[in-house]
């Protein structure tokens, strides 16, 4: 179930608030904010610009600087295809093109379930084992396209049985 806008202000206050740091910024406070939900929504920039003695437009300004925040709940399992020299050098582009296929996507984003997202991912730090993936954070090497379309295919047919698609 996804919390209500007053649930959503309390997460985002309590993240910020709980900050470790001695210096608390507008970016510390977005990125406390991401890590808690997952993605930051309008209730946590309004948050955000409160705590901060900020305004909506700052805070804004800041987080839509910044192209890796997310602003709407993520998919439940994310995908992350690594193109890193090393993985782009042993076929990176086939698993990203192996990956959409299964995935019923043209590029990067959400299915329409909700169930995955694609990213692309600039390293993944596991260059001895490209081409690289992390699927739901694991990390999956030496892949092939016909290992990584039928790895997505069983997890969306799993996903399905768990009646999420």
């Amino acid at each position: 179930m996804t919390p209500d806008a007053n649930e959503l202000r309390t997460i985002a206050a309590q993240a910020i608030v709980s900050q470790s740091q001695p210096t608390v910024t507008v970016l510390s406070s977005l990125l406390a904010v991401e890590e808690e939900l997952g993605y930051i929504p309008k209730e946590a920039i309004e948050a955000v610009a409160e705590f901060t003695h900020s305004t909506i437009n700052d805070v804004w300004g800041v987080a839509s600087f910044y192209p890796n925040f997310r602003f709407s709940p993520p998919s439940r399992c994310q995908v992350e295809i690594c193109w890193g020299t090393s993985c782009h050098i042993m076929g990176a582009s086939r698993i990203a093109q192996a990956a959409m296929r299964a995935l019923g996507l043209e590029g990067e984003g959400e299915t329409g379930d909700g169930e995955f997202g694609l990213r692309f991912n600039t390293c993944l730090g596991a260059c001895a084992q490209a081409p690289v993936a992390s699927v739901g954070h694991a990390l999956k090497g030496r892949l092939t396209p016909a290992r990584t379309e039928q790895m997505l295919r069983d997890l969306s047919r799993a996903a399905q049985g768990r009646g999420h698609g």
